[in-house]
């Protein structure tokens, strides 16, 4: 017996402590918080590497991410980045008027758009296939919300200039949010959310586009669902048999064109071209039959010439800044968020990696640069980078190449648009989106998880039956109330041991696992904070109450202890530390031993800060479960033969 005992001591001894961590000076704590917060990608290691004059060059970089392809330039990647730019260029104009119709913009400005703000980006971006240009949700806002404080057709000078305000403030915040590192708020809106807010949005376009379709006059200014359906059914009488069939014809040949480019992908030129092709028909096609004459509502006269400046026109004191405020942030979060998405997710695929700061700061500075030169709001919109990676784009030079012809089609070719008919702008904006509409990821949202599915549905719903500021409001709303419920209500699980192994593992997801007899091991999955330290604390003692149930109507061993295993618990405040010395204090009336394991080392220097660590006792802290509980069944006497945990120390080599 007393052998017995010198080998439980021996183990005992031997069994290897936590240690308390030596203390950190405050603003040594404080600046590796901050690191971690803001700068986590440590962003400045190229800089810090070099010294002299080659830490500028360095620096400079950093900020204008050409200068790191520039030097290394190839003829052969200026003629892939030119094919490629000529390619989307042929995109860019059809659906650059086509989005600055949608927003109740002067069509011209679409193409303005489309040539300052590639420029800044081609010197700024960091992403190889991003093309930015107008987007379509953007435009939909734009005459959402700007038109309501200025109507387009009453007030058109007031409207653009709202449009460049709104555009301004939204270059404001996206440069802010990545000059201050805040670009983890963006991810604040989850996939699912984005996935339902994009598929509404898309639904909202093209139901406004049946205004171009049908061939109406007047059509609805609101973007809910009801209210399209209504507007379309009571004015059946003025639907155009004219705009119906010519605008039906060309939706077919676009969505043929982008079925035949999904099937056969060396064919994605045919899909590319496609806008620019039926521009081009539908001109031809106005002008040999006086179309215009015929119920087929045309573009009318482009203004030649390149962007005209604009920085006068900023509203930046007046009765309506705050509603163009109010826009640019809605709008530059969301081309944020898609801008960015797209970038990351073509980044992947050529095993590279998008600083999402710095394309914060090239899509703030092409905003603010283009609200200055008569340009509305651009981002980075799937289709165009789509097209940009197919016609194998090498360097964000494709941006420069594609402004450059849309700077020549501004000065020489837009009176060429003068017949292009409204109805052919329609059915480019409906086969775009279309495409944003993905259905197979809402199908795997379904199978994978079904919060995230309905996530996905009540965004959906809300921007179809509200309107985009509503769906937007819900996306954000479900998203941060999940953060919320995931911090404030974490998941605790039961342990047991794993047959012929010191492995403990959840009971609930390994069968085999075993309960100890006399002890209850409970994981922590999460940290231990304000927010779900009240929770902790009650679902604990349920935990200890539902195992002391079982243990009377099983008739085993009483509780004797309680291991808590802290490996996943990253972090704890004085709320947490106070909830484990209540913790403690109940269970010694009950007589129940308490335990930690693995906890970590800011863990440790809390609880020792606490006194915490003092009231537990440092005897009871262990590197690992096997460990606690070998120790626990020593020295609280729980009955031998019921299946002692073997230590993962073998007291037979402690002798």
């Amino acid at each position: 017996m007393v052998g017995q005992q010198q080998v439980v001591d021996a183990a005992a001894a031997a069994t290897t402590r936590v240690p308390v961590p030596p203390p950190k000076p405050l603003l040594r704590t404080i600046g590796g918080n901050l690191m971690e917060t803001f700068f986590p990608d440590d962003p400045f290691r190229a800089v810090a590497r070099e010294s002299g004059g080659r830490r500028a060059l360095a620096a400079l970089r950093y900020v204008f991410p050409f200068l790191e392809w520039l030097p290394s330039y190839s003829l052969a990647a200026l003629w892939s980045d030119v094919v490629a730019g000529v390619t989307i260029a042929s995109l860019a104009v059809p659906q650059g008027i086509s989005y600055a119709k949608l927003g109740d913009l002067p069509p011209i400005m679409g193409l303005y758009s489309s040539f300052v703000p590639p420029l800044v980006y081609a010197v700024m971006g960091s992403s190889r296939e991003l093309a930015v240009g107008t987007t379509a949700v953007a435009s939909l806002l734009f005459a959402a919300t700007l038109g309501k404080e200025a109507p387009p057709g009453e007030k058109p000078e007031l409207y653009a200039a709202l449009a460049f305000t709104a555009t301004f403030f939204a270059g404001v915040l996206q440069a802010g949010l990545g000059v201050l590192r805040l670009g983890f708020l963006v991810d604040l809106l989850s996939h699912a959310a984005i996935v339902g807010f994009m598929a509404g949005a898309a639904t909202i376009v093209c139901l406004q586009q049946l205004k171009g379709m049908l061939g109406l006059a007047h059509f609805t200014t609101s973007t809910d669902v009801v209210a399209v359906v209504r507007s379309v059914v009571t004015q059946s009488h003025q639907w155009r048999w004219q705009s119906i069939v010519v605008g039906c014809c060309f939706l077919i040949f676009l969505l043929f064109a982008r079925y035949i480019s999904k099937r056969k992908p060396k064919w994605f030129l045919l899909s590319a071209m496609a806008p620019l092709a039926s521009v081009i028909a539908g001109s031809v096609l106005v002008y040999l039959i006086h179309g215009d004459r015929h119920g087929i509502p045309v573009i009318g006269y482009l203004k030649k010439g390149i962007n005209p400046p604009s920085a006068r026109d900023l509203l930046l004191s007046s009765p309506h800044t705050m509603v163009a405020l109010r826009t640019g942030i809605i709008t530059g979060i969301i081309g944020l968020a898609e801008g960015i998405a797209i970038g990351r997710s073509f980044a992947m695929l050529k095993s590279y990696n998008v600083d999402g700061n710095k394309e914060m700061i090239a899509f703030g500075a092409m905003n603010i640069v283009g609200s200055c030169t008569s340009c509305y709001l651009t981002a980075g919109p799937f289709s165009r980078a789509a097209v940009n990676h197919n016609a194998g784009c090498k360097t964000p030079m494709s941006n420069a190449v594609m402004a450059v012809a849309v700077m020549l089609t501004l000065q020489f070719l837009t009176p060429l648009f003068h017949y292009t008919p409204l109805v052919v702008l329609s059915a480019i904006i409906i086969s775009a989106m279309i495409g944003i509409i993905d259905y197979k990821a809402a199908v795997r949202l379904w199978k994978v998880d079904k919060i995230d599915f309905c996530v996905c549905v009540g965004t959906y719903l809300g921007v179809v039956f509200g309107d985009i500021q509503i769906g937007l409001a819900i996306a954000v709303g479900i998203s941060i109330l999940r953060i919320l419920l995931f911090i404030a209500r974490p998941k605790t699980t039961v342990l047991g041991k794993m047959p012929n192994s010191t492995n403990f593992r959840r009971m609930d997801q390994y069968t085999v696992a075993k309960a100890v007899p006399g002890l209850l091991v409970l994981r922590i999955d999460s940290p231990i904070y304000f927010a779900n330290s009240g929770y902790l604390r009650e679902r604990i003692m349920r935990w200890i109450d539902h195992e002391e149930d079982r243990i009377k109507a099983e008739g085993l061993e009483s509780l004797k202890c309680v291991v808590l295993d802290m490996g996943a618990v990253a972090s704890i405040d004085t709320s947490g530390t106070k909830m484990l010395e209540d913790l403690k204090k109940n269970l010694d009336r009950s007589s129940i031993q308490i335990a930690l394991a693995n906890p970590g080392s800011e863990i440790m220097r809390k609880l020792d800060k606490s006194n915490v660590l003092g009231l537990i006792g440092e005897e009871w802290i262990f590197l690992t479960v096997s460990e606690a509980c070998y120790y626990a069944q020593q020295n609280c006497k729980i009955g031998v033969g019921m299946g002692v945990v073997q230590c993962v120390v073998d007291p037979e080599h402690m002798v």
